[in-house]
């Protein structure tokens, strides 16, 4: 019988439900949640609503990494709401200013072995370090945090044989963008990445950090990587060599599915607008012309990262055409690159130095011109996503943006003429600058109240699912729609994360502006979707939102994980077309007809009546037993509510 690969391994040491049946349903005890503020207000409102005392799991975080700039009150009213309820629930504060959550997680927090799940889909970036990391909706990280395991369905395990080592010009974010090359937005749905090989040794935590966090934009449910002699480098220079254990697949381990890349082989990537699965070598696109460069993101967050980029451009300045914009992405990186000079260099090129945190990732700020091409070092560029409509958005290594930083134009980092520059990083990161808030003893915190401003709303009551439904279509999407254009981020929404009678107000508007109205009036309604419906970001307001507005049932070819189990928590049901040719003939104002649920949902797969075009066609579900309870209490809140488990 052949050995255990490491994915199992961890999914092994942490089962409490089921069995590892690829498929099946099974349950994970949780050790440690994550959560920033864009999620966190709703999840803080969620543990109110639990009415739990104190977090149960071994470490639990709140960031403030997104919602950073406070062109009004609502802002800093969430950082002084989310800091309270840090406080008032036992969890860690990482405040303003701090860094951005999964860079700092990993480098004060994250232990091989354990497992994490996160209120952020690239939670999936602490698989660096050997741990299961899971982004999940963030009702299911505050029901983790009171205690209850993490229900999954079961992924096969994908594994990625690396060898060789990568050539100058040529790093860590080419390697998942061959990844997307080959696989695109859904290739790893349902499926853990595990990284092995002899070619893994040669890449850092940081850079291996860089490829494990866009195992969200493949779809995967994890990425996971060995905790080797690297993993120990990286915690002896945060000062945690203690936390290290050495993890690793057994020798004669089998996976379920293979691939392999030859890190030498590989050349500088780029993605097109406007997915992160458009991806082309650099060469086929250069000359195009860049207005503006971006550097930063948890898709780029190590301090070599931003160094390569200071070093490159040393001595040289920014072309004057191109907006060269630099996010550092915590504290002790930011320190690092001062004391080594690099900030300095990056200043006389001409870069704009910006505060640590998120920003121009979820569209806050750093928005580009209409139609001019903005390159970024970002894991996401969906339509609109920039907090522009009409975006140009391409996603690229450090190397690359710093390349058409000094151009105008994209250009292949090989052909700039002149060396791969050699860095001199530090051994020991500056550990001393971080600011976190210790966890308040279980006697303060219960004194604390929650700073409730009055832009701090509440969670909508959420009636149960009827056993018949007559509703209209109000909406129909195509294929590969993102929760960036389901509940849009951005300046102009996320100030109201806080408040979803507020927040539903953007729900679908990058689809239909005219979607929240007419929803309103409509009641309870239907919306249809293609392939891959709510890729992307794990924000459960994208669920909750819509379901405030009476959205019932979502029917689709196909759903992307995290949306899927957000729309489950909330009571929204998630059906698919048994056969997806079914999708073409429906049309927005439909009348659907919808008998019998309760058995049809016993079932499995049922009939649905398409009342305006007379015709019939049928769906089927991907539930668990479990969430079919759900669905129909109205939502796990409900099920708490009423003495469900």
């Amino acid at each position: 019988m052949a050995g255990l690969n490491l994915a199992r391994k961890l999914i092994q040491t942490h089962l409490v439900g089921g069995e590892m049946t690829p498929g099946s349903e099974i349950a994970l005890r949780v050790d440690q949640t994550l959560t920033q503020d864009a999620t966190g207000t709703l999840v803080m409102l969620e543990l109110e609503a639990l009415g739990l005392k104190r977090v149960r799991t071994e470490v639990s975080v709140q960031y403030v990494d997104h919602n950073l700039l406070q062109a009004d009150e609502r802002n800093m009213a969430d950082h002084l709401f989310l800091r309270s309820a840090a406080q008032r629930f036992g969890l860690w504060f990482s405040p303003p200013g701090g860094g951005v959550s999964h860079p700092v997680h990993m480098q004060r927090f994250g232990i091989p072995g354990k497992s994490l799940i996160g209120s952020d889909s690239h939670t999936c970036a602490a698989g660096s370090l050997g741990m299961l990391a899971i982004g999940v909706g963030g009702l299911e990280v505050a029901l983790a945090m009171a205690g209850e395991p993490l229900y999954l369905t079961m992924p096969r395990v994908w594994g990625v044989r690396l060898t060789g080592e990568l050539p100058d010009w040529v790093s860590a974010k080419d390697v998942v963008l061959e990844m997307l090359r080959r696989h695109g937005v859904k290739g790893g749905v349902h499926r853990i990445v595990e990284y092995h090989g002899p070619g893994v040794a040669s890449l850092s935590a940081m850079d291996r950090h860089v490829i494990a966090n866009m195992g969200a934009e493949l779809g995967a449910t994890a990425t996971v990587f060995p905790a080797d002699d690297r993993v120990r480098d990286f915690l002896r220079a945060e000062g945690r060599e203690d936390d290290f254990v050495a993890l690793a697949a057994d020798p004669d381990a089998d996976y379920d599915l293979t691939d392999e890349i030859d890190l030498a082989a590989l050349e500088p990537l780029i993605a097109k607008p406007s997915s992160p699965g458009a991806v082309v070598p650099v060469r086929e696109v250069a000359g195009t012309p860049v207005h503006q460069v971006v550097v930063g993101s948890s898709a780029n967050p190590g301090l070599r990262d931003f160094a390569i980029v200071a070093a490159v451009l040393r001595g040289r300045h920014a072309h004057p055409q191109v907006s060269l914009d630099v996010n550092p992405t915590s504290r002790e990186i930011l320190a690092d690159l001062t004391k080594t000079g690099a900030t300095l260099d990056l200043i006389r090129s001409g870069a704009r130095l910006h505060q640590t945190g998120c920003l121009g990732c979820i569209g806050m700020g750093q928005a580009p011109a209409k139609g001019r091409n903005s390159l970024r070092t970002f894991p996401r560029n969906f339509p609109g996503r920039s907090g522009t409509p009409d975006d140009q958005v391409w996603l690229c290594s450090p190397e690359t943006a710093a390349a058409a930083a000094l151009t105008g134009a994209i250009t292949d980092p090989r052909e700039l003429g002149f060396d791969y520059p050699t860095l001199d990083l530090p051994e020991s990161a500056s550990t001393d600058v971080v600011v976190l808030e210790h966890p308040l003893p279980p006697g303060l915190a219960q004194e604390v109240e929650l700073a409730k401003a009055e832009s701090i709303g509440a969670l909508p009551e959420l009636d149960p699912l009827p056993d018949t439904l007559h509703i209209p279509v109000a909406l129909k999407a195509g294929d590969d729609v993102s929760t960036d254009e389901i509940l849009p981020a951005g300046a102009a929404a996320l100030p109201y994360r806080s408040d979803i009678a507020k927040l539903a107000d953007f729900s679908f508007t990058r689809l239909d502006e005219t979607y929240p109205r007419r929803a309103r009036e409509l009641g309870n309604h239907a919306v249809i979707g293609g392939e891959n419906y709510g890729q992307g970001s794990s924000r459960e307001h994208a669920a909750l939102a819509p379901r405030s507005l009476g959205l019932r049932i979502v029917i689709a070819k196909s759903f992307a994980r995290i949306h899927s189990s957000n729309l489950v928590n909330f009571g929204v049901l998630p059906l698919e077309f048994t056969d997806p040719a079914d999708y073409d003939a429906i049309q927005p104002g439909d009348e659907l007809q919808l008998d019998a649920l309760a058995q049809g949902l016993a079932d499995g797969e049922f009939t649905v009546r398409d009342v305006t075009q007379g015709t019939e066609f049928r769906v089927r579900h991907r539930l668990s037993g479990r969430q079919v309870a759900t669905i129909r209490a109205g939502g796990r809140i409900a099920e708490h509510a009423g003495g469900g488990s």
